[in-house]
């Protein structure tokens, strides 16, 4: 099994504020690094529920759950946190909510997953393999006009037009079926610069995002954790790319203030008034960890603590 290396463990399960009793919840549950952290933490009577798209991962979470009774994990996006916490009554319980974003170790490192262009293999991407188009279904049929929307809206790519142009015309010759073949197209494009990333690294990024939902999952759970979380309960996510950090600074910072459009009144109704308080500043990698894991580089922390 190909390991990973959970990313700010000690500084995640420290801002949870683990309580012997309480109820938790893993929306990305990995390879269960963070999990197996909290349920250390966690009394007998303390339980945490995780979730993951992942058939490997829920396989892995299932392994877990046959040995600890306080755990057990369901399959499904973190998108849909809302249906799962109702069905067990859990609506307004949690005690703490993980989200650590983005691809794990194991996805990344197998060239079956397609995640990388490290090394050859289907060009799929799809965290979930058994639900919705793979990334060589979508490249070989989106037009033009999509496929450079997407390259710079959710890659930051400044050559997403000529990227966009280039899979199209080489389209027409044969799909493109392989993470080889699309980095290498990408590569002919945009030149590497010495001492740069590899030139389909943001595009690569982005048409993983698109093909997961990542970004529309990500803001409903957001909105969905001031419902689900206890009053003193925490919310922590751990983001990878600055559209995700950007996304989630904001719901923090508009949800810890006033509502601006009310803030003048000489009463602020309830509606109005602040649902979190940020208990701290984005936290980042310190140096020993970048030295033992280099792909926490991107890696950010932010924490919000649902007020009463």
């Amino acid at each position: 099994m190909i390991s990973h290396v959970p990313v700010l463990l000690a500084e995640t399960v420290e801002q949870l504020c683990i309580r012997a009793n309480g109820l938790y919840v893993d929306g990305t549950f990995g390879r269960g690094g963070h999990a197996r952290e909290i349920l250390r933490q966690l009394g007998p009577d303390g339980r945490l529920l995780a979730m993951d798209r992942d058939p490997e991962a829920v396989e892995a979470g299932r392994s877990l759950a046959a040995t600890d009774r306080r755990f057990e994990i369901e399959r499904g996006n973190f998108g849909a946190l809302r249906g799962l916490l109702e069905k067990r009554g859990m609506l307004g319980e949690v005690s703490g909510l993980l989200l650590d974003l983005g691809v794990s170790s194991p996805q990344l490192d197998d060239p079956d997953r397609g995640f990388s262009f490290q090394a050859d293999g289907p060009l799929d991407m799809r965290m979930d393999p058994d639900a919705g188009q793979s990334a060589s279904d979508w490249l070989n049929k989106a037009t033009e006009e999509s496929i450079r929307k997407v390259l710079h809206r959710l890659g930051e790519e400044r050559a997403a037009a000529r990227i966009a142009r280039a899979i199209c015309a080489r389209r027409e010759q044969r799909p493109l079926q392989t993470t080889g073949e699309l980095a290498a197209l990408i590569e002919s494009v945009v030149r590497r610069k010495s001492g740069a990333r590899h030139p389909a690294t943001k595009s690569f990024q982005a048409i993983r995002i698109f093909i997961n939902g990542e970004l529309d999952a990500l803001e409903t759970a957001l909105a969905v954790s001031l419902h689900a979380l206890a009053p003193g309960g925490r919310l922590g996510v751990i983001s990878f790319h600055s559209l995700e950090d950007r996304i989630v600074k904001r719901f923090l910072r508009n949800n810890a203030r006033v509502d601006p459009a009310l803030s003048r009144m000489p009463v602020i109704p309830a509606s109005a008034q602040p649902r979190l308080r940020l208990p701290t500043r984005a936290i980042r990698p310190g140096s020993a960890e970048l030295e033992r894991n280099p792909r926490a580089r991107s890696a950010t922390l932010r924490v919000g603590e649902r007020l009463s």
